[in-house]
């Protein structure tokens, strides 16, 4: 299955943040939206992605303090982005090798959706289902 097909199915809402919002406003994003990351844009750049671990992470090294601190501060860096033809595999590789739980699309260096493990593991499941339905039909029809 391809980016683009799971894009489709889910929607290409994606929820972002300024760089310089709060480490608060931006939890704030996270909670209300019921998602695990947001995009932080510059305009119509990606130039990070805050993730619940991010966090975490922001908070355990700097208390509360952290929360008042802006988003560039603890966001990540170094995006790795999914193209709309890229396969299902090739993204679960990605994301395995590097660790990472979000992808944002991008198409003609725009941002066109984000893909999560979460929607990576939903497409596996329901690949497996139809694989599964179609050998229990063929040996019924044998």
């Amino acid at each position: 299955m391809l980016v683009t097909e799971i894009l489709k199915d889910k929607g290409d809402a994606v929820f972002s943040v300024a760089p310089d919002q709060t480490l608060l406003e931006a939890c704030s994003e996270i909670h209300s939206r019921r998602i695990g990351a947001v995009m932080v844009c510059d305009g119509d750049r990606v130039v990070g992605v805050l993730s619940e671990r991010d966090v975490v992470r922001a908070v355990a090294r700097e208390g509360a303090g952290a929360l008042s601190r802006p988003v560039s501060a603890y966001m990540t860096a170094e995006v790795v982005f999914a193209e709309p033809t890229e396969t299902v595999t090739i993204l679960m590789e990605r994301m395995t090798d590097r660790r990472i739980r979000h992808l944002p699309v991008l198409k003609d260096r725009r941002l066109i959706g984000v893909i999560s493990i979460g929607d990576i593991v939903k497409c596996q499941i329901a690949e497996a289902t139809r694989e599964a339905e179609s050998l229990r039909t063929y040996i019924a029809a044998g």
